[in-house]
């Protein structure tokens, strides 16, 4: 399998989890979604906010170097990414209705991102101030990675508050597999 294609499939999963996970936090309460997790981030809130930060921090990376067909204008009516600790929302519904615009654009950018496009390296400035070089491939998947990470924790935390989040297994979430 291509790595686009590969790339589609895991955006395909993206949207279609996000958009279960968003399901099962829309009924909890305020007082679920900031009560405290004693785990990485302090709550369901943060989880969110902080997943976001990660795919805006990359996805503003990918578009400065003008990969996949993002280009710094699909950024205009999204926050700007500072920090892991970014806050862009602490009500649901706006979390989600973020969630769901960055997920739209992930899939813009995966449906347009070419093989070649993957081999090519772009630099980037970390948070941390470090020059980072790497191949377009590596960032992307990244991303993906990065989602999957804390998705695990937030999915750990939903199962401690007794939340059924559903099946989350790739070959079941995206059952026609890269066939898009």
């Amino acid at each position: 399998m291509s790595l686009v294609k590969n790339f589609r499939m895991m955006s395909v999963y993206n949207l279609r989890i996000n958009e279960q996970l968003i399901e099962c936090c829309s009924s909890l309460s305020q007082q679920q979604l900031t009560q405290e997790s004693h785990s990485f981030f302090s709550n369901i809130i943060t989880y969110w906010n902080h997943i976001l930060f990660g795919d805006l921090i990359l996805l503003s990376r990918l578009a400065a170097n003008k990969v996949g067909g993002l280009s710094v204008g699909d950024f205009s009516e999204l926050p700007e990414p500072e920090s892991p600790q970014d806050i862009y929302h602490n009500d649901f519904s706006s979390l989600a209705t973020l969630r769901r615009k960055v997920d739209a654009l992930i899939d813009h950018y995966c449906m347009t991102l070419t093989n070649e496009e993957c081999d090519e390296f772009i630099s980037y400035t970390s948070t941390e101030g470090q020059v980072i070089n790497k191949a377009v491939a590596e960032v992307t998947q990244h991303l993906f990675n990065h989602q999957t990470h804390h998705r695990g924790q937030l999915t750990c935390w939903l199962s401690q508050l007794g939340i059924d989040y559903g099946c989350m297994d790739l070959p079941v979430v995206v059952s026609e597999g890269s066939a898009r």
